[in-house]
């Protein structure tokens, strides 16, 4: 790995950026989109096209580290933000489970998978957590994260934002509590309500298997702040974006019925798929419930059901191909992918 500094990059400042003014949505304050600075951070180089890329969060008092894929050809390219999982360990598991990086090389846009966001639902946190600390990601996401990370990528201004499980309601959140800031959206096996039974459930129990308490998330279940991140309720904020769903049945495949089998710990390894069955067939539900309401609305999507598939990474890698071929089509003018 070499470390090196980058010669271009930014840092906030505190003036705002005219036209791009915070909004509200149900009593959720949106953050305030702000001007950044250029300057020099630290990158390390992962490989020929990876970089780790080092930036400071106001909102979170601590830098970020996040994985940045760059694209395929000369021309500015648009960016896919790529959000992960419960884990959201230091280096994306879209990365280190995923294979994302063989899988973006040849395509026309810059992927920035952010890390260390574990089970913080990638959202604004009323109160800091015992377990989890101060998370504000909507903000580092919204009003920070592109403005250092575009300029550096000589991005030509188009996004999207894409995730897994935690990852896709974190994505939907933030495509429906900002409007048009994002051309497209995928949710790949994720539960888009907060304020139902199941999303609600499913939200306690992300924030709950790392350890976090809930409350300090927004409040207590079926209060305000969750009726303003319920994807659902708030879905006709989406209405012109490109959208993308997807998910399992919850039934093993026979890959997975095999993992078990070779796995060292058997009765482990069984556990665990069993506890993906669930969550798949969760999100399956969940999935369900938010197309069919996008549909009563008249919103168009692109719903991608397996008649197989549990809740585990190599489930979850096979969906980011025809997740993209719907993300695509929302950038305009999108440079043709050129051999390296």
């Amino acid at each position: 790995m070499t470390r090196r500094a980058a010669l271009a990059g930014t840092v906030l400042a505190l003036a705002l950026v005219a036209g791009l003014p915070g909004a509200t949505l149900g009593s959720g304050l949106l953050p305030t989109r702000i001007a950044l600075q250029s300057v020099a951070f630290p990158v390390d180089a992962i490989g020929p096209h990876w970089e780790q890329v080092d930036v400071p969060s106001a909102a979170m008092g601590r830098t970020i580290t996040v994985d940045v894929l760059r694209g395929a050809g000369t021309a500015p390219r648009p960016t896919l933000y790529l959000l992960d999982g419960v884990d959201a360990s230091k280096v994306s598991d879209w990365l280190t489970k995923g294979s994302v990086a063989d899988f973006f090389a040849d395509k026309p846009v810059d992927v920035v998978l952010p890390t260390g966001g574990t089970g913080s639902m990638y959202s604004d946190w009323q109160s800091p957590d015992a377990a989890l600390g101060w998370n504000r990601w909507e903000t580092f996401l919204t009003a920070e994260l592109p403005g250092v990370i575009e300029p550096y990528l000589h991005s030509n201004g188009q996004r999207a934002v894409a995730g897994v499980s935690m990852g896709a309601q974190g994505a939907m959140m933030l495509a429906h509590r900002h409007p048009g800031f994002y051309r497209a959206v995928a949710g790949l096996s994720g539960c888009y309500s907060t304020m139902d039974a199941i999303g609600a459930a499913v939200t306690t129990i992300t924030v709950a298997s790392r350890g976090g308490n809930v409350i300090n998330l927004w409040g207590p279940p079926g209060t305000a702040e969750w009726r303003a991140h319920d994807s659902t309720l708030g879905a006709e904020a989406l209405r012109g974006t490109v959208i993308y769903l997807s998910a399992g049945s919850g039934m093993p495949t026979p890959s997975d019925l095999a993992d078990v089998a070779a796995a060292r710990d058997v009765m482990t390894a069984l556990q665990e798929a069993g506890g993906g069955v669930a969550l798949e067939a969760g999100a399956r539900a969940c999935t369900d419930q938010f197309a069919k309401h996008l549909s009563d609305l008249g919103i168009p999507a692109t719903v991608h059901y397996e008649d197989a598939g549990i809740h585990d990474w190599e489930d979850f890698a096979a969906q980011i191909g025809p997740a993209w071929q719907t993300l695509e089509t929302a950038f305009a003018s999108v440079p043709q992918a050129v051999p390296r």
